[in-house]
């Protein structure tokens, strides 16, 4: 593990997850005091650009002088680190959008299949998010093997094909075949997006590129459904699923000429067999061509540590929990959102597909609000800090977010149940919204800068999210069925509150205490 000048540890990517060894923590420790004091880093570069964690690779980048390499896309120019970055979040922005564009559409999906049961019209829609969370344990370790650019790539065509398959169809399980293949091959922007966010970044200056990131997967699922109820009401259902496929051209003739590889282990790979000594590299370098290279190890490593990580600390447990407990909310919306507003309000499909524009401004005012307040807040506390970062500089964000939480779901909830004017439970949703992407920023960071396998712990919050979003639209309405939109989303912010407020605060005082106990976070 390296550490910082100043003292903050810089967080993990996906390569650095995987490659970890067993060793004592006292072994995998690396500082700076054996580097000569010439060769340290300037400017944005250094230990930050460099994204193994493991030992023996950092040993060798010092010793090819990698921090200081121009080839190293730490070291890229800013413009174009911030071209791969807006390339990424596109990618990530299509595949959670065809998660629910198809939402306005459920009724018509419905009659043309002759669905009767609300919970298989409800699996329809959110079984894409049950291989959405399993997918990126599978195509994470093999982006360190291939590369970050053609997991990406292979994803978003395949993920064009299935699309196209869910829009030809000819029965119900063909249809929820189809979207669960999409789910897999759609969860590649999921996998590689943050290791590559990371691989170009350092933490000093993430939090902006992280916050454009994390934007695709949460502002996606809410704009997909405003195009998908005109489409659904115009030309019907299956043109939803044409446009997405056309979306994923579009990404593709974006991507393919001009996305790089970013992950630095696969760059200086190819860098070695195109110098015409790669056996001169691979005696110069050995651990760096084993650790990238053991597929199924690899594969092993990210299916089990999540899982570890979840039951074995309670820290990553709890804001995994309750990231996926926010996500469930947001995707048990997309499923009731058709039957309120046609319904109680008399919405056609069309109309009613604007009503998730609250949701979407929500995040857009929380990503412009959130990622400037965490970045102030976080540098604030660290100065006063004699310049040492804590990930506990990361928590007073989101103690702020997660008031709007139960808020707005109270908002939402009583407007709706009461019947008023359709614009209270829209800003009800918005508000919800603001208060969601205002946590979910903080708790990534926190995440990636308190446990040593960073990736691993990216991992296990998003599997924990996507199996709550697959699973809370299932029951949804049957819970509002019996205890109505006040009561229902009053239950929902009750436990909102229980899981978003009092643990975070007691985290404030007492996080730096379990970290230091526990073997699974950075020193």
């Amino acid at each position: 593990m390296s550490q910082e000048k100043g003292g903050s540890t810089r967080p993990g990517t996906a390569g650095s997850d995987s490659t970890k060894t067993n060793a004592s923590p006292e072994s995998q420790q690396t500082t700076r005091l054996d580097i000569p004091e010439k060769d340290l880093p300037r400017g944005g570069e250094g230990e930050s650009a460099i994204p193994e964690d493991k030992k023996e690779d950092i040993i060798e980048n010092h010793e090819d002088d990698w921090e200081h390499d121009p080839r190293n896309p730490r070291n890229w120019p800013f413009w174009k680190k911030w071209r791969m970055a807006g390339i990424v979040s596109l990618y990530t922005f299509v595949s959670p959008l065809a998660s629910s564009m198809m939402a306005p559409g459920l009724p018509e999906i419905a009659q043309h299949f002759n669905i009767t049961n609300e919970t298989v019209v409800a699996l329809t829609l959110s079984i894409f998010l049950l291989t959405f969370a399993i997918g990126p344990l599978f195509l994470a370790p093999l982006s360190e093997i291939y590369g970050r650019t053609w997991i990406l790539h292979i994803g978003n065509l395949m993920f064009l094909a299935f699309n196209l398959g869910c829009g030809f169809a000819p029965n119900t399980g063909t249809l929820i075949g189809m979207r669960l293949l999409c789910g897999f091959f759609g969860s590649a922007p999921i996998a590689c997006g943050g290791g590559t966010i990371s691989d170009l970044f350092s933490e000093r200056d993430r939090a902006s590129a992280m916050a454009v990131y994390s934007l695709g997967p949460l502002i996606g699922p809410a704009v997909g459904p405003i195009a998908g109820g005109f489409i659904s009401e115009t030309v019907g259902y299956k043109y939803v699923f044409i446009v997405i496929s056309a979306l994923c051209g579009i990404a593709s003739a974006l991507g393919i000429p001009f996305l790089r590889e970013t992950y630095s282990p696969v760059i200086r790979l190819r860098l070695a067999k195109a110098s015409g000594d790669p056996e001169m590299f691979t005696k110069s370098h050995p651990h760096l061509v084993h650790n990238h290279t053991g597929k199924w190890h690899l594969i092993w490593i990210n299916l089990h540590r999540p899982f570890i990580l979840l039951t074995r600390s309670f820290v990553c447990f709890i804001l995994s929990l309750y990231m996926a407990f926010m996500y469930g909310i947001y995707y048990l919306m997309f499923t009731t959102f058709p039957t309120l507003f046609s319904d109680v309000y008399h919405f056609s499909p069309g109309i009613s597909g604007l009503c998730y524009i609250g949701l979407g401004l929500g995040f857009i005012f929380a990503t412009v609000f959130g990622a400037s307040f965490a970045d102030k807040v976080y540098r604030t506390l660290s100065e006063k800090n004699g310049g040492k970062g804590k990930p506990e500089f990361r928590i007073p964000a989101l103690i702020f977010g997660s008031f709007f939480v139960p808020v707005g779901l109270f908002w939402y909830g009583w407007s709706a149940q009461a019947e008023i004017h359709w614009i209270m439970p829209i800003i009800g949703s918005g508000i919800f919204g603001f208060g969601m992407m205002t946590t979910f920023l903080p708790i990534q960071l926190y995440l990636v800068d308190t446990f040593t396998y960073a990736a691993s712990a990216l991992a296990a919050a998003s599997v924990f999210r996507s199996t709550l979003g697959f699973a809370f639209p299932l029951f949804g309405q049957q819970m509002y069925a019996a205890l109505g939109n006040g009561g229902g989303n009053s239950l929902l912010a009750g436990l909102a509150i229980v899981l978003g407020i009092p643990f975070p605060v007691w985290l404030w005082y007492n996080g730096e205490k379990v970290r230091a106990r526990s073997t699974l976070t950075r020193a």
